[in-house]
């Protein structure tokens, strides 16, 4: 679970990382009564999870109450990249003389934990990491020793941070990591950290990420959770591993691995048919019934971006006549609402009854695919008419 801004500031003033004041806002009237009470020139801030707030106009600087209800009346119902904004958060200003980076997140691929580090803060670390990839400090942190003051000072003279400054940061460091160990987070992430002209380190955005594993360990249930699209919460509530996508093909596979090569062999067959992308990832799962692959086919058939749908299945455990009896069902339920054509490869265990079922089924929009790449290019095709 990803936090809003907001709740990251909160989390690091709970662990004594420096912030500074801040308070949350859902109506120009609650902007304008914020920024009184904190006083001075604030910030206000977009409450979404996703980057580029700044360029889409979802940071402004007020310099009062009357101006921060102003800039709160333009923020406050925004799209940024699909995200529309509901909530502000009015932030105290401050006067910034240099900005930094710090993160310590999961490493997967090196199954320990690792910390990003700049003196070159403020911009996007993708950005830099690509340009600049030097001025990026990358340090591996033990799960078992995590970062204490001689780690955070190994840390931050890595980053190339100026002898003065390195035991204040380094102090914070700790502080963060104490956050991300106590709070079983994959991610903590401070972009910027700055320093003030009055030489104060603060912590002025914050992202933090929980495993949801460890749910069991915290008390988080009031915590306020992005609304899932609807038809997510759809496919949630049948317990189907769904993720929205923006594309026109709809996917269907059995197995993360074979799902996310179907992903990317449907976008390279888009590319040569109107550049059409995948619209969904749903794994129905190596041990799938019927009537799942049914309910998967009923929460893609009603996405209205959706074009055409790829079925791609290798039967194992999942046996490809219990595919072909799912997509038989889904159809007869679904009647005159099933209206988008589909493409279905079968292979594996039981394919020759699958296919004879689905041919003998004869229905006008199924079409039968022997390969994956002949699969993706005539789900490709059909959504580009």
């Amino acid at each position: 679970m990803d936090l809003f801004e907001y709740q990251a500031r909160d989390l690091f003033e709970k662990y004594g990382v420096p912030v500074l004041a801040g308070r949350i806002a859902d109506t120009p009237e609650e902007a304008e009564a914020a920024a009184q009470a904190i006083g001075g020139t604030v910030v206000v801030k977009a409450q979404v999870k996703t980057g580029g707030r700044g360029k889409a106009g979802g940071v402004k600087v007020a310099h009062s109450p009357a101006e921060a209800k102003e800039k709160a009346e333009a923020i406050l119902g925004l799209d940024i990249k699909g995200h529309v904004v509901k909530r502000v958060m009015i932030a105290q200003g401050a006067s910034i003389d240099k900005e930094f980076y710090f993160s310590v997140l999961l490493d997967r691929s090196n199954r320990t934990f690792l910390s990003l580090c700049s003196v070159e803060g403020g911009m996007e670390i993708e950005q830099l990491a690509v340009e600049r990839p030097e001025a990026l400090a990358k340090i591996p942190v033990s799960a078992v020793h995590g970062i204490d003051k001689a780690k955070a000072v190994e840390i931050a003279t890595a980053a190339k941070f100026p002898a003065e400054l390195i035991d204040a940061v380094s102090d914070v460091f700790v502080k963060l990591y104490d956050v991300f160990k106590k709070e079983d987070a994959t991610l903590v992430e401070v972009n910027p950290l700055v320093l003030t002209t009055g030489g104060e380190i603060l912590a002025l955005d914050g992202k933090v990420s929980f495993d949801d594993n460890a749910e069991f360990r915290h008390e988080r249930e009031e915590m306020e959770r992005d609304q899932l699209d609807p038809l997510e919460a759809k496919a949630k509530e049948m317990d189907l591993n769904y993720v929205k996508l923006d594309g026109e093909v709809g996917i269907i596979g059995n197995g993360a691995g074979l799902v996310m090569s179907t992903l990317d062999v449907v976008a390279y067959a888009g590319e040569r048919h109107g550049n059409v992308k995948p619209a969904n990832f749903l794994d129905i799962g190596g041990g799938a019934s019927a009537e799942v692959m049914a309910a998967g086919l009923d929460v893609i058939l009603n996405d209205p971006q959706v074009r055409s749908v790829f079925v791609n299945v290798f039967g194992g455990i999942t046996a490809c006549d219990a595919v072909a009896n799912g997509i038989v069902g889904a159809l007869n339920t679904l009647g005159d609402r099933a209206s988008k054509p589909l493409v279905v490869r079968l292979d594996g265990n039981n394919v020759e009854e699958g296919r004879r079922i689905l041919s003998e089924f004869n229905h006008p929009l199924v079409s039968l695919a022997d390969t994956m790449d002949g699969g993706a290019d005539k789900a490709a095709q059909l959504a580009n008419k």
